[in-house]
């Protein structure tokens, strides 16, 4: 029998923690709930989890932090809860390597239905991950992904994305100059169906974009529908 999956919560409200963990609990998780995210991090040191939910707003650390130091060791799935509907907090949160991001107040089930989401996602790329070639390299215009050391260089140069990132990136690259829809991105990168609301897609390529501002690639955005790459012309 396959042994449980274990995920860890802080949150300094008792009654959203708590809630969490129940509604979690009773999907088959085990689950391990903290006050504040420093008790979190010190339990992750000594025993990691499959997946963390963080509030931002905590006593001592706060969850941007928990989230920083959770990354230097590991590349378990990270959620992040607020309070605040801020798009600065929201894009902070994704930068800094977070799989996602909830605005309080939230629907308990809302959250486990993007827990299961991540779970099944990470048995299809683990299923998949015998069928790529260990030398691959895609491209496209002056992007060069390899897919080995999941690096992508820019006219030459590396450069830093996060783990959602790099994924929309080489799926677009995959499609060619193929239009994809939010849709499709979501089900694919994030594992979500459509009846889950998230500004994940828009908000990734809103920060690929800036980050690919040197090169001849643009992400263009196909109204009503979603995204394509496009070669364009330095002059431009």
């Amino acid at each position: 029998m396959e042994p449980k999956k274990t995920i860890y919560i802080a949150d300094d409200e008792q009654n959203i923690r708590e809630a969490i963990k129940t509604f979690l609990e009773s999907e088959g998780y085990a689950v391990t709930a903290f006050e504040n995210g420093d008790l979190l991090l010190e339990a992750f040191r000594k025993s990691v989890c499959d997946l963390v939910i963080l509030d931002v707003m905590m006593p001592g650390s706060n969850g941007f932090t928990v989230c920083t130091e959770i990354r230097k060791l590991s590349t378990v799935p990270i959620i992040m809860l607020t309070a605040r509907d801020s798009d600065l907090d929201y894009a902070t949160g994704l930068s800094l390597g977070s799989d996602d991001y909830f605005t309080k107040p939230f629907s308990a089930m809302s959250l486990v239905m993007r827990v299961k989401s991540i779970f099944r996602r990470i048995e299809f790329e683990k299923q998949n991950a015998g069928m790529i070639d260990e030398a691959r390299q895609l491209s496209f215009g002056d992007i060069t992904i390899d897919t080995k050391g999941k690096s992508v260089d820019v006219v030459g140069q590396e450069v830093f994305l996060t783990p959602n990132e790099y994924d929309l990136l080489k799926y677009l690259i995959e499609k060619n100059d193929q239009a994809v829809s939010r849709d499709e991105l979501l089900e694919s990168i994030w594992g979500y169906n459509t009846e889950i609301e998230t500004r994940a897609t828009d908000d990734t390529v809103r920060r690929l974009r800036k980050k690919l501002e040197s090169s001849n690639v643009s992400i263009e955005a196909v109204w009503g529908f979603g995204f394509r790459l496009k070669v364009r012309d330095r002059n431009d």
